[in-house]
Order: C-alpha cells, then sequence, then structure tokens
C-alpha cells in the first residue's frame, strides 16, 4: 500500500524562486495583501482586472514579466464578497480549492499559497479558523486516490511541494500551530477518502480490514478484527443477516479501534460506530434504474470513522479516550441473501421484521453500536458519548442538499447541546451541519404491525419517498440498540447523535470529502 503523504514545504520570506507558481486568494473589500508579504505582487491582479473583468469573480492565470528569479505564474483566486448575514468560511475553502487545481492545470508543481490576513470586519468567532479552512482546501486540491498512488508511481504525488505565507497571525509559532494541525486533519480526511472511494474489490471487507491494520501499525490506536463467521453471527446478527448472501472474498468484518492517551486522568469517551457497505445492491429489494452506480461510496460512515481516528493518533490528545468501530459487509443477492418478511432477534433482544433489504445501513450498524454501548457500561468509560455515523438515506439529500451533514441527539445528547457544538464547529471549519430532531413519532412508525415482530426494520418504499426518512432510522438505532433504556429518565442516561453524511460525503464521480473529520477534530479534541 502507498501511503499519502502532504509534500508540505516551509515558507522561508522572500524565498520565491523556489516556487513555480504564487497562488493569491483574496477576499472583496479586504486589504489582506496590501500590507502582507505578498502585497507586491497584487499589482499584477489589479492590472489584469483592468482588461479582464471576469478575474474580480474566477481565477485566472497570470503571466508575470521576467525579473531575475522573480516567479512567473500567478493564479489568482477571488473567493468574493462575504454577506455576513449568510455567508460562511467556506468562501475561502471554494477560493482555496479552485486556486490550486488551476494552478496544477497550469504546470505548477512546487506551489506557495498566500492566504488573506483577516481585517476586524472578518474578525469573528466563525471566520478563527479560515487559515484552516485555506490549507485544508489546498491540501483537498492535491489529494491523490489510493488506486492511482498503487498503479502508476509517477503519478503519486500532484505537486512536489506546497507552501503557505502571510498567515492572519504574524507569529511563526501561530502558522506552525495552525499546520501542524491541517496535516493531522488531512491525514484523516486522506484515510477516509482511501476506503470510501477505492472501488468494491480494492475496499472489500476483508480488504478495508488490511489497510486499516497496515495504517495503524507501530501508532498510538489499538486494531482488533472480527472476522470469524460464526462469532459474527452469534455477537452481530443482524450485520450477520446482511452478510449472508457474500461470497468469501467479500464476508464481513468488525473493526475495532481504540484510542486512550499515554498519561492523565480521561474525562470523557467518545464511541462511534460507521456504516461500511462496501457495495449496496440493495439486495433482494435491489436498486434499479441504474442508481446502482456509485454504491462503493456506501462505506463512508466508517470511511470517516477510521479517518478520524488516524487525526486522533497524530494529535495524541489528553483526557479523552475515542473507539470507533467500522462495521463492514457487502449488501449482496443471492440464493442465501436476506429477504423481507425475514424475522430477526438483535443483539439486544429485540424482534425484527425485515421490511425492505435496501435499508441495510441501519442493520450493519446497530447490534455494533448495542455491543458498544455495553462495553462502555461494563468497563465504566469516563462520559460517554456515542455516534453513528452513515451515508445512510437519500432523504438527507433531499432534505438539506448536497454538502451539508445531518445530525440528531437522543435526549441526553441535546441536554448537552452536543449538535449545536458540532454544528458551531463545522460552521468555523467548512464542514457543515443541520440539526433534525427525533419524535415520537419516529418511534410510533418503526413499532411492529403484527404479535410476530417488536419492530419493523423498515417499510417498502425509499427514505426519499418517506416522510421523516432520516429521522426514522435514528429511531430504530436507538430503539433496537437498548439505547432507548438509557435516556433522560433512566439512572444511567447515555448521550448519543446519529450523524447521515448522505449529501455531504463528496460528489460521485469525484472525490470523497472526509466528511465530518474536521467538525469532530474541532468539537472534541482540544486544538485551542
Amino acid at each position: 500500500m502507498e501511503r499519502y503523504t502532504i509534500p508540505l514545504k516551509a515558507f522561508a520570506k522572500g524565498s520565491y524562486s523556489e516556487y513555480d507558481c504564487l497562488l493569491l486568494i483574496t477576499i472583496a473589500a479586504n486589504d489582506s495583501f496590501k500590507t502582507g508579504c505578498c502585497s507586491h505582487f497584487l499589482k499584477y491582479v489589479e492590472e489584469h482586472i483592468e482588461f479582464d473583468k471576469r478575474a474580480e469573480s474566477e481565477e485566472c492565470l497570470i503571466v508575470l514579466p521576467e525579473n531575475g528569479n522573480q516567479i512567473r505564474r500567478l493564479v489568482h483566486s477571488p473567493g468574493g464578497r462575504i454577506d455576513r448575514d449568510f455567508d460562511d468560511v467556506r468562501r475561502f475553502r471554494d477560493a482555496a480549492y479552485r486556486g490550486v487545481k488551476r494552478a496544477l492545470a497550469a504546470g505548477a508543481v512546487n506551489i506557495l499559497v498566500a492566504i488573506p490576513c483577516l481585517d476586524k470586519q472578518f474578525d469573528t468567532a466563525d471566520y478563527s479558523l479560515a487559515n484552516l479552512v485555506t490549507v485544508l482546501a489546498s491540501f483537498e486540491a492535491i489529494y491523490v486516490p489510493l488506486e492511482i498512488r498503487e498503479a502508476f508511481v509517477e503519478k503519486a504525488a500532484k505537486v512536489n511541494s506546497i507552501s503557505f505565507c502571510n498567515y492572519g497571525k504574524s507569529e511563526e509559532s501561530s502558522a506552525a500551530i495552525m499546520q501542524n494541525l491541517a496535516l493531522a486533519i488531512e491525514a484523516g480526511r486522506a484515510v477516509a477518502r482511501d476506503i470510501g472511494g477505492s472501488d468494491p474489490e480494492r475496499m472489500s471487507p476483508p480488504k478495508v480490514a488490511e489497510y486499516v491494520r497496515s495504517i495503524f501499525s507501530d501508532s498510538s490506536v489499538k486494531v482488533q478484527v472480527f472476522d470469524d463467521a460464526s462469532f459474527i453471527k452469534q455477537e452481530f446478527p443482524c450485520l450477520a443477516a446482511v452478510n449472508r448472501g457474500s461470497s468469501q472474498q467479500h464476508k464481513a468484518r468488525v473493526i475495532l479501534l481504540t484510542y486512550e492517551p499515554s498519561d492523565g486522568p480521561i474525562e470523557k469517551t467518545l464511541c462511534l460506530v460507521g456504516k461500511g457497505v462496501c457495495y449496496d445492491t440493495g439486495g433482494h429489494d435491489i436498486k434499479a434504474g441504474g442508481i446502482m452506480a456509485g454504491m462503493h461510496r456506501d462505506k463512508c460512515g466508517a470511511a470517516a470513522v477510521a479517518g478520524f481516528l488516524q487525526t486522533v493518533n497524530l494529535l495524541k490528545p489528553k483526557g479523552i479516550r475515542v473507539v470507533g468501530a467500522m462495521a463492514m459487509v457487502r449488501n449482496s443477492i443471492g440464493p442465501d441473501a436476506y429477504v423481507a418478511d425475514e424475522l430477526i432477534t438483535a443483539r439486544s433482544g429485540v424482534r425484527l421484521r425485515i421490511g425492505n433489504t435496501d435499508a441495510e445501513g441501519r442493520m450493519a450498524m446497530v447490534d455494533v453500536l448495542c455491543f458498544l454501548k455495553e462495553e462502555a457500561i461494563k468497563k465504566k468509560y469516563e462520559n460517554p458519548h456515542f455516534f453513528t455515523i452513515a451515508t445512510l438515506t437519500g432523504h438527507a439529500c433531499i432534505a438539506v442538499g448536497d454538502n451539508y451533514s445531518i445530525i440528531m441527539d437522543n435526549g441526553p445528547a441535546r441536554k448537552k447541546n452536543i449538535s449545536q457544538l458540532i454544528q458551531q464547529a463545522g460552521d468555523r471549519v467548512a464542514d457543515p451541519f443541520e440539526i433534525s430532531s427525533i419524535k415520537r413519532e419516529d418511534f410510533e412508525f418503526n413499532k411492529g404491525k403484527s404479535e410476530y415482530e417488536d419492530i419493523l426494520q423498515s417499510n417498502n418504499l425509499p427514505s426519499s419517498r418517506t416522510p421523516r426518512g432520516h429521522q426514522i432510522p435514528a429511531a430504530f438505532l436507538i430503539t433496537v440498540s437498548g439505547l432507548d433504556k438509557y435516556g433522560l429518565d433512566s439512572s444511567n442516561p447515555l448521550p448519543y447523535s446519529h450523524i447521515d453524511i448522505a449529501g455531504s460525503s463528496g460528489p460521485f464521480p469525484g472525490i470523497p470529502s472526509g466528511a465530518p473529520i474536521p467538525a469532530l477534530t474541532v468539537s472534541f479534541l482540544n486544538i485551542e
């Protein structure tokens, strides 16, 4: 496996001759470059705009005049004018991403990115991580997919080096801290992209396990892989049901990742379960009409869990334990595959009737969530908070559109304002969230319709055609995992939040985004 590395190079003020492209990112009405280290290049942008007004709103390439060893390529990427009522830090993200892509298209391989200093107008919490966002977007633009790195050595990197200058805070230490944080987050997102974006054979459940073992070898993250079919059937019966139709080379894996700080007391514990459906045919409720393409991306929830643990591994935060579980499985069609109308007893003892085999994501995760709940109680984890992360429903995309994650809290999490905490963090780091609520109707919808079952796993319509289609699965996960016994009225309330990343996981065709790793990092890893 070809590990992904970022060729970050420290910038020495005035050493422009080491680069073949300077990327200037500007924000309308911001005087960032009039006093910064790149201020003398701004005149070329202003002269260019005089002859091409389009350059005020779109990235452009400017060829600079020869002047000794001065850099010759200048890419200007305008972020536009920020509407303080409705805009957000994604203006910086979009400008940086487009600008680096334009530099690459021009043939640049040693890129210097000049980040706009923020004037007092944007010196607020919402824009306090604008520099980090700009660096992350630049890193995102130079990511090379795993399969390309493995197949073509000459294409393993898009650039030889990338550097940054003109930080909002002038202290070199601040710049170094920001770059180190960006490197850790991007390393996590790269792991998430490697797993989430690779095809169904390169990242089948067994190969995901191999990849994860390799990534976390000689690290602070402990890896445990459950791969025995009889064990999975006994301990994770709902996952085993989805697994039944798969051939041996695609058999399920449950991958457990654990980080514990090397010293000091542990004050809180994060327990994350990721949906890892390596390919989703829909099972016997087959995805018809050409919508099966792209279903290898149904593992982006589990990919995000692995990626977040990589960020944790690099940052090594104190005072927090992080436990991640990846429920890796293929939802296949075949004579042994599970079908609608089957009755299955979950790990918690709840009796299910299958309503739709294409609702396999909740099946893959629910027993693993129950397992982590039991482990947290048995081992007396400090202040545990449970998450499920999944590309779970088309309804999420319809409800909030692309690029947004949806988060929903149970009662104990709602009392702690977890959704608001993560939404605010996401707004600061260009990883946006919308908040939904779980209501009694969502639990009532899941109730069994006959004496045979306690819970109906799903109706027989797609989530996109089901009212409250993204909240209903969250209620299912709470009930079937047994977390409903640990609500506000219990003696041991356990906070739980469900994150649906169907809209935010990235475009197909295209590269996965790595959401919600940045928001989780800012929320929980004490970066400031």
